[in-house]
């Protein structure tokens, strides 16, 4: 008998600690701490740090110790069964939470899907597997809707600490969503032989990938294109469906680079102040609209792209929709200006880059009423 005892009593330990990946040793400790809680509620006594609790983990068999003797009071396991019932399944589901939550540490960075569960206020409670992750105001793409049980691709920022515990962050504005979805839509970046060497973003709206590859005979700016556009428009769609993705081949010459960032704008002329770190930028006027984008926000990601200020002026005196220099850290600093695509399938076709994919005039929580459209250069390896 006292093995059958044994047995079961060892089989639900590790039962309880094997589902919620824990260690057994901890599944016992919060034990300990439960029959101890029980005693001291229903035994009062004015030496309560002189008693401890040993568990027997072959049996189970829960003793109350003071000073090494044992003081168990008769017919004391049942209350403090009944007792420390909701202290062992509370410790338990700390324990488990922290458990997730050191998991999900070495996560960050990562992307994960994931499903929309409610609206707690203004931030987005989301179901990512294992435990729930929050979207904060600050993380969510402007340019979406969003609606319960909605299935999205989000991006793990990181874990903060607030008044109810730990929480997961998770966000659909960051690049770092663009760099997990290009590394999983793209062999080639997956495995290194593609490097993503610069990604600036204004969620919603525009995002510039300057690419890289070391390897001879491979085209980094086709392998993201992928062939007919397969590949940048999957990441596309898990974007929300109305974000332009430029993808440019990266330089380290600055006068090539910063002609190829202020795509899709063509016939520029640059000449660059290196005491300064300012370009000098003469356009056409039929290309200037092109040049600065909507809002100026060809030429702010153009300017946090390359690094440089970038001031732009119209050819033959034309006086520029955006007077002034755009510096980097304008870039990063002002608040991208969002507008929905127009209901004819956004900008017209003539104002897209060279190598530009076009998404969708809806979003994508919208049913669709068109593919995507993507353009390729004339020199991609599709």
């Amino acid at each position: 008998m006292p093995a059958t005892v044994r047995s079961e009593f060892s089989l639900a330990l590790n039962q309880v600690a094997t589902e919620r990946g824990l260690d057994p040793k901890i599944v016992l400790e919060t034990i300990k701490a439960a029959i101890l809680a029980a005693f001291r509620k229903d035994y009062g006594s004015d030496e309560l740090d002189l008693f401890t609790v040993e568990v027997d983990g072959d049996t189970g068999e829960a003793k109350v110790l003071k000073e090494g003797k044992d003081v168990t009071p008769p017919g004391f396991g049942r209350i403090a069964a009944q007792t420390a019932k909701q202290v062992i399944l509370q410790r338990i589901r700390e324990a488990e939470k922290q458990a997730v939550l050191s998991d999900y540490q070495t996560k960050i960075g990562s992307i994960v899907p994931g499903m929309i569960l409610r609206f707690h206020g203004p931030n987005v409670v989301v179901d990512i597997g294992r435990t729930q992750a929050i979207m904060p105001v600050s993380e969510q793409n402007q340019g979406e809707r969003y609606h319960l049980n909605q299935r999205l691709t989000f991006y793990i920022d990181g874990i903060r600490e607030t008044p109810r515990g730990n929480e997961i962050i998770v966000s659909r504005a960051s690049k770092g969503l663009v760099e997990g979805l290009f590394a999983r839509e793209v062999p080639e970046v997956a495995q290194g032989a593609v490097e993503l060497r610069i990604v600036v973003r204004e969620a919603g709206g525009r995002t510039k990938v300057a690419v890289f590859s070391k390897q001879s005979g491979v085209d980094p700016v086709g392998s993201c294109v992928g062939q007919k556009g397969v590949r940048v428009t999957a990441v596309i769609n898990e974007l929300g469906g109305n974000e332009k993705v430029d993808i440019i081949q990266w330089s380290d010459e600055p006068k090539a680079f910063i002609i190829a960032a202020l795509a899709p704008a063509k016939d520029i002329d640059v000449s660059l102040d290196e005491a300064t770190k300012t370009a000098t930028v003469k356009v056409p006027e039929d290309q200037l609209s092109l040049a600065i984008g909507r809002d100026g926000q060809n030429v702010r990601l153009a300017a946090k792209l390359t690094g440089w200020k970038i001031d732009i002026q119209g050819k033959a005196g034309t006086k520029p929709e955006v007077e002034g220099v755009v510096t980097p850290e304008a870039a990063v600093t002002e608040t991208p200006v969002v507008e929905p695509a127009s209901p004819a399938g956004g900008e017209k076709k003539a104002e897209e880059p060279a190598v530009v994919a076009e998404a969708p005039a809806e979003p994508v929580v919208e049913e669709k009423t068109e593919e995507p459209k993507v353009e390729n250069p004339a020199n991609t390896t599709e």
